[in-house]
């Protein structure tokens, strides 16, 4: 069946890209007022509204794991072995410290929400100089930092947790390619305790109900001038990085909740019915479910890359509906969230590790620090909460909405000069396909067999309008 070639110009899609952010209201386009702010900031006196002390970290030998090129660096972590298990420290960067409560950065924060990525360009969360600067936790940079001290057993439970205001100096920036790839050895000690934790939290994850959904993400790799399209599955060293992340969270969750103020992430647990009804679909799919087996328990045995795990997992959606930012503030009238937990991570949850790239973590840590202290959270955290869960998920929507619309125009650019041939697809849902090359999802007419391969026509194709195929008879 026809493979092609699948890249497009940058060049050719910029007047759209631009034109998508201008629809959701994505600019790059700073206040003076938060620029001015910024160009203050780096300081090494902390601001007046910063309670407590900062300890001096600068002698932890802290690595950051990220994306090849990201410079906006909010984690680094530090893991030893503790007996039978783990200490992990994971610094995360002090973005309350260069940010004045109702200040115009702020204010600028509050209406951005989160930072936006688009092929093109990243549109920041707060100014570059900033979030790249001297807030990133850049190797060799003395930084302000939050740092989590975690104490965690060999069965991967949460043992012992404190947070702290901190000075740290990361001392290597390691990318996720160079370490599955080439790791250097001497990063060979760190890649070991992280193996090691990432296996017993997901072990432990699991005996709590958590549930995860493994579908490979449809990207846009930049080559130069050149966009291409690809369908990444995450190496192991992400997902074990991303261990350390949930941890953090979890254990931020833990403490808010002790507090009786601050906000989680919180999502419906599946319903009896919802897993029924996947259950049906995973037969007509052809996706072997045992009766007796759970979807956590099934999910170890699916083969991820076959054409019928695809169509499973776009209908496994649906179990991971209703995902919401809830304050609470007991004392203020705002109730406790009802469930508690995150439905996916079987336990409560809070977003505390990217302040630098999203707005609510920068309150959720505030109170955890607070917490820790003995102190009462304070007044302008406070007074934030119960507008920051509705302001957290309007932002996400129109980041999404730029992410999916800018995926829909490189899309249709990489198909444009093949109209009218044939490809390969797998029938995800009854109006979707998913084709094998390139790494394309896009609508379809005709009769969709969901989960089997079939021949479709590409009918039309425009970086305004997005992909249409129908299935060729």
């Amino acid at each position: 069946m026809h493979r092609l070639i699948a890249h497009t110009s940058l060049t050719l899609l910029e007047p759209r890209f631009a034109a998508i952010r201008a629809e959701e209201g994505v600019t790059q386009v700073r206040s003076d007022g938060a620029l001015a702010e910024v160009a203050g900031g780096g300081l090494d006196a902390d601001p007046a509204h910063i309670e407590g002390d900062r300890e001096d970290h600068t002698d932890a030998p802290f690595v950051t794991i990220d994306p090849e090129g990201s410079t906006d660096l909010d984690q680094a972590v530090l893991i030893e072995a503790d007996g039978s298990g783990w200490r992990v420290r994971y610094a995360i960067a002090d973005v309350a410290a260069h940010v004045l409560p109702g200040g115009p950065l702020d204010r600028e924060s509050w209406v951005r929400v989160e930072t936006v990525y688009c092929p093109d360009i990243r549109v920041a969360l707060h100014p570059p100089v900033m979030s790249e600067g001297f807030a990133s936790l850049l190797p060799g940079q003395r930084t302000k930092a939050v740092v989590w001290d975690m104490r965690v057993a060999a069965s991967g439970e949460l043992v012992e947790v404190d947070v702290r205001r901190a000075w740290v100096r990361s001392v290597r920036k390691y990318s996720y390619e160079e370490l599955a790839v080439r790791p250097p050895s001497e990063a060979s000690a760190m890649l070991a305790h992280l193996a090691a934790f990432g296996s017993a939290r997901r072990e432990a994850l699991a005996k709590a109900g958590a549930v995860t959904l493994p579908k490979p993400s449809q990207e846009v790799e930049r080559h130069g001038e050149a966009l291409t399209l690809e369908f990444r599955a995450g190496t192991p060293i992400e997902d074990d990085n991303a261990q350390v992340s949930l941890l953090t969270g979890s254990a931020a969750a833990r403490i808010m909740v002790e507090a009786g103020v601050g906000i989680l992430r919180t999502m419906p647990p599946a319903t009896d019915d919802a897993v029924a009804r996947l259950r049906l679909q995973a037969s007509a799919i052809g996706v072997a479910w045992n009766a007796e087996e759970s979807y956590a328990q099934m999910l170890t045995t699916l083969d991820t890359k076959s054409p019928h795990a695809a169509a499973f997992l776009t209908a496994a959606v649906s179990l991971f509906r209703g995902a919401a930012w809830e304050p609470f503030d007991v004392e203020g009238d705002l109730p406790l969230p009802d469930p508690l937990t995150h439905g996916a991570l079987g336990a409560p949850y809070a977003h505390v590790t990217a302040p630098l790239r999203r707005l609510v973590d920068r309150y959720g840590t505030e109170v955890c620090l607070a917490h820790a202290d003995g102190r009462p959270v304070p007044a302008w955290v406070r007074d934030a909460l119960p507008r920051l869960g509705a302001t957290m998920s309007g932002g996400v929507r129109r980041g999404n909405k730029v992410d999916r619309a800018c995926l829909d125009a490189v899309e249709a650019a990489v198909l444009a000069p093949h109209v009218g041939e044939m490809f390969e697809g797998v029938g995800l849902d009854s109006d979707t396909v998913q084709l094998a090359s390139p790494a394309v999802i896009a609508r379809c007419h005709g009769e969709i067999v969901v989960g089997r391969r079939q021949h479709v026509r590409l009918v039309s194709a425009d970086p305004d309008k997005g992909a249409r195929f129908e299935v060729a008879s």
